[in-house]
This record gives C-alpha cells, sequence and structure tokens, in this order.
C-alpha cells in the first residue's frame, strides 16, 4: 500500500524558519485527536479507488469516464497543498484546521448525492482539494510537544496517517460491496463533522506568526523550483512512480471483475491489505540511504517496480501474480519515497518546507495523470495496456534518474550525495 508523502513539515513550523512561541501542553487525549484525526482525513483521498467499478455502473460512464474521479482527486490535492499549507502561517491554525474539516465534509456529502457524472468529478476535486488537514496537524503537534518528545510525537501522527492510508481502500471496498458506494462518502462525511468538533473542542488557539506575506510566500515556492534543477528532477522521477503506482490502483478493480477473477469492489479493497507490506520497506529503505546513498535506494526501487509490472503483465491473471506484484509494487514505491524525500530535503536545509512542497505537488500531479492514462490505457488495451504504461513510466523515470545534469553543481555546492 502506498503511504502518502511524508512531509517535512512535521519537523519544521510552515514557515522555514523558526517562530519562538509559548507551547501549550500536548495530552495524550489531545495527542490521539490528533492522530485518528490524521488518518480520517488522509483517507479520504484512497476512498473511491475500489469503488470506480460500482460508480461507472450506477452512473453509466465508461470506465476512461470515472477515472476521471480519481485523477481530480488527485489534483485537487496537490493544489491545496500550496493554498493551504502556507496559509497556516497567516490565520489562526484551529480555525483553519477545523474549517477543513468542515469543508471536505461538505464535499464529501456533495460525492455521495452526485448523480451525474460532472458533479461526482467536482465533488472529488474539493475533497482533494480540502482534506490536507494531515500536513497542517504534524507541524501542529510537534509545536506543542515537548522538545525531547518531538520525536515521539511526529512518529504517533506519521503512524495515524499510515494507517489511515491502509485501511481507507479496505473500508471503502467492503462498505461499497455490501452498503453501496454512496453510504462510505456519508460514513467519512460524518467522520470528518465528528472530528472537525473535536478538534474545536480540544485545539489551541495558535497566533499567526509569519513575517512574510503570503503572496511573497508562494512566489519563493515558485522561485525555488526554477532556481533548483536536481529538486525538478528528482521531483520528477518521484512523480513517475506515482503515475505508475496510481495507474495500477484505479484499474485493479476493473481486472478483478473481468474472468477469471469475477470479483468486486471488497475484493479490490483486500488487496491494500496485502500492500501493507510496502509500509515495513520504509525503515530497511532508511537505513540503506544513510548506509549506501538515497541513489542506491532509488536505482533499486526503480528495478523493483519495474518487475512488479512485468509480474503483473505476464501472470495478473493468476491470484498469486497480483498478490507478488503488488508486493513489489508497494515496496518499491514506498523505499523510492523515503529516499527521493531524504534527497530534495538535503538540498536547502534552510527552506526544507518550501522544497518538500513543490515535491508533493509534482508527486500528486504525477499521481492525477497516472489515474487519467491508467484508465484510458485500460479502455484502450485493456490489463495489458495498463502493465505496459507503468513500464513506460519507469523506463522514462530511469532516464531522467540517470540524467546527468542531476550531479552538476547546484547554487555553488556540489551535489551532496555519491554518483
Amino acid at each position: 500500500m502506498h503511504s502518502e508523502p511524508l512531509t517535512s513539515d512535521s519537523q519544521n513550523s510552515v514557515l522555514d524558519t523558526a517562530s519562538a512561541i509559548v507551547r501549550p501542553q500536548l495530552s495524550r487525549a489531545l495527542l490521539w485527536t490528533m492522530t485518528v484525526a490524521s488518518a480520517v482525513a488522509v483517507a479520504n483521498i484512497y476512498y473511491n479507488q475500489p469503488m470506480l467499478a460500482d460508480m461507472m455502473r450506477a452512473l453509466n460512464v465508461s470506465p476512461k469516464e470515472i477515472g476521471l474521479v480519481a485523477t481530480f482527486t488527485q489534483v485537487g490535492y496537490a493544489l491545496g497543498m500550496p493554498l493551504f499549507i502556507p496559509l497556516g502561517a497567516f490565520v489562526n491554525r484551529r480555525r483553519l484546521v477545523v474549517s477543513l474539516f468542515f469543508a471536505v465534509a461538505c464535499a464529501l456529502v456533495f460525492a455521495a448525492e452526485s448523480r451525474t457524472l460532472p458533479a461526482l468529478i467536482a465533488a472529488s476535486f474539493l475533497i482533494g482539494l480540502t482534506t490536507v488537514i494531515s500536513q497542517i496537524l504534524i507541524p501542529l503537534a510537534s509545536e506543542l510537544a515537548s522538545p525531547e518528545e518531538q520525536g515521539k510525537t511526529i512518529g504517533t501522527i506519521l503512524s495515524g496517517i499510515l494507517l489511515g492510508i491502509l485501511l481507507a481502500r479496505t473500508l471503502s471496498g467492503v462498505v461499497a460491496e455490501h452498503l453501496g458506494w454512496r453510504t462510505m462518502f456519508w460514513i467519512a462525511a460524518g467522520l470528518a463533522f465528528i472530528f472537525g468538533v473535536l478538534l474545536r473542542l480540544q485545539l489551541p488557539s495558535f497566533k499567526p506568526h509569519s513575517q512574510t506575506t503570503y503572496p511573497a510566500l508562494i512566489r519563493s515556492i515558485w522561485d525555488l523550483a526554477r532556481q533548483t534543477s536536481k529538486l525538478r528532477q528528482v521531483s520528477f522521477v518521484a512523480a513517475m512512480f506515482f503515475a505508475a503506482f496510481t495507474a495500477f490502483w484505479t484499474t485493479l478493480v476493473f481486472l478483478l471483475e473481468t474472468p477469471p477473477y469475477h470479483f468486486g469492489s471488497q475484493a479490490a479493497g483486500l488487496f491494500g491489505i496485502v500492500g501493507a507490506t510496502g509500509v515495513f520497506i520504509a525503515p530497511i529503505a532508511g537505513r540503506l540511504s544513510d548506509r549506501r546513498s538515497p541513489r542506491f535506494v532509488v536505482a533499486n526501487a526503480i528495478v523493483a517496480v519495474v518487475a512488479a509490472f512485468v509480474v503483473f503483465w505476464l501472470f495478473g491473471f493468476h491470484l498469486w501474480g497480483l498478490v507478488i506484484g503488488v508486493v513489489l509494487l508497494d515496496g518499491g514505491v514506498q523505499a523510492a519515497q523515503v529516499a527521493n524525500q531524504s534527497r530534495v530535503l538535503s538540498l536547502h536545509p534552510q527552506a526544507r518546507n518550501r522544497v518538500n512542497t513543490v515535491y508533493m505537488i509534482s508527486y500528486f500531479t504525477g499521481g492525477s495523470v497516472g489515474s487519467l492514462l491508467g484508465t484510458w490505457a485500460w479502455g484502450r488495451w485493456g490489463w495489458h495496456g495498463v502493465c505496459g504504461l507503468g513500464v513506460l513510466s519507469m523506463l522514462i523515470a530511469a532516464g531522467a534518474f540517470l540524467a546527468r545534469g542531476e550531479e552538476m553543481v547546484e547554487n555553488g555546492n556540489p551535489a551532496n550525495e555519491p554518483a
């Protein structure tokens, strides 16, 4: 299972420079609420994937058309990060978090009541746009924790995010199978409303502490991307990984409904549990990045993901083939995510938040393109088209990864990782 990209906001304030504030005490109850709230928020991005076939039949549209639902969820998330995460430096963050939870609850109700494809696409875009809450809660928890507890606190919140990612597809697949896909959106809306209320009651008030203007901060993010070639290259490689990943997960439900499987949305959701093995790769990839280099990890991740799509291509009509492929795919994507973020965050230590914002926008843009092209390939060439797209995405990633420019001197400093 894929893990959402973990932002450097988990270790830094929304601003690139730390602000001295008086920390209210972080109680165990508040930490628990913030952890579960992060899981609830991130899950909204992934609910729709196992339900696409059910939505397709309900709205009487083609696989290519229903794929736009997953695509625009990713597009919304990519746009929501630069829109709302920096905004936390300029408004009361408790009010921002609560408002976003209520906004995503409304978007989820909109999705549940959508009777046409354009309405469902619009609702999905709004869900993605407003569900970036976990990326705001992480720095909030870091600020509330005492210095000696910050690492433990951040780890707890990140565990909640991983849990939300792992269980989202499984939960939505089971609910859609037995209660219908609209019910899943209603359940998600109820959860968003509940946690909006809980955080309104439990979160302390945070005063804005920005020393710059919002437009200036947005311009600085763009300037950083324009001026740092290695940031663009690593972000592009990561985007290709996520494109291959979303192409598979968006179309898996269509494969499982065809011979020889004849499975429903529940089976598609249960494959999320198989993908959970990828979570155990993260600490291994982190240690290898430290001992060998992030490039070593990314290179092996490319091999693993290519191998996954070869297995899908040759043995995807056998259940064991799908299981092996999912383990390779999720493990490879998880390892690449850890290593690629390590690479970009080492570029400008004084601007980690802005660097990671560029990275995440690229990452989820890649995911939206992967969802779009995946459903197009399925409609035109079936499962073989999806597998071919996955291999092609990784070949493009390998080409960008091996590009000579990646090791060029930037900003007067040579790249600090081994070739």
